[in-house]
């Protein structure tokens, strides 16, 4: 655009860029060009590929699938990532939370190799958990403290096998049906079973 007019905004627009440092020129024309790609580009996990519309429906019905087998047995909600994921969050409700957070540091541990960093996994675990007046203290009795303070000794993969057996016993007798009827996990059924029926009704 051009004109030779006095007073014109374009005049005017062109001499104040034509004062301007020719590197500002060159980076504003390159941010413009940044920006355009960006624009240009594809939102991630917005495809509209068949294949990856399939793949997110086989997901969707793998979690309904999952969610209805968590209240089957405590064993089915443990060996599911969004079912331990679900029960913590409804342990933090009751401020129990640390139940589940020792049996998982448990597990964790069982699969050190390391001798050094057994034993010192094996304080850590104790001192967080076990012992009179621990930062997160779990429930169980004197005498599987003692025989857990005792394994230290000689750390090794099992000696909190005892301590995690209890734990696990008092969250599926005591937390675990609780979570079954609680309304969070209540509505996540109603949602699985919804999607579930309405994957029969297009088949």
């Amino acid at each position: 655009m051009s004109c030779w007019m006095p007073g014109c905004p374009a005049l005017s627009m062109c001499r104040g860029l034509a004062a301007l440092p020719i590197t500002c020129l060159e980076r504003a024309k390159d941010l413009k060009t940044r920006l355009g790609i960006l624009l240009h580009k594809p939102e991630l996990g917005h495809s509209t590929g068949s294949s990856s519309k399939l793949q997110l429906g086989s997901r969707r019905r793998d979690s309904s699938q999952e969610v209805l087998e968590w209240r089957e047995s405590f064993d089915q909600l443990l060996k599911s990532k969004s079912g331990v994921n679900a029960f913590h969050t409804f342990l933090k409700t009751e401020f129990s939370e640390e139940n589940l957070d020792f049996w998982l540091a448990c597990e964790d541990f069982k699969k050190t190799r390391s001798k050094t960093k057994l034993a010192s996994k094996a304080n850590r675990i104790f001192e967080e958990f076990v012992q009179n007046e621990a930062p997160r203290e779990v429930n169980i009795d004197h005498e599987t403290r003692e025989i857990t303070r005792k394994n230290l000794s000689g750390a090794t993969s099992a000696c909190f096998n005892e301590a995690q057996a209890k734990t696990r016993t008092l969250m599926e007798k005591d937390s675990y049906p609780r979570f079954l009827k609680s309304a969070s996990y209540q509505d996540m059924t109603r949602q699985a079973a919804s999607r579930g029926s309405s994957k029969r009704s297009h088949t």
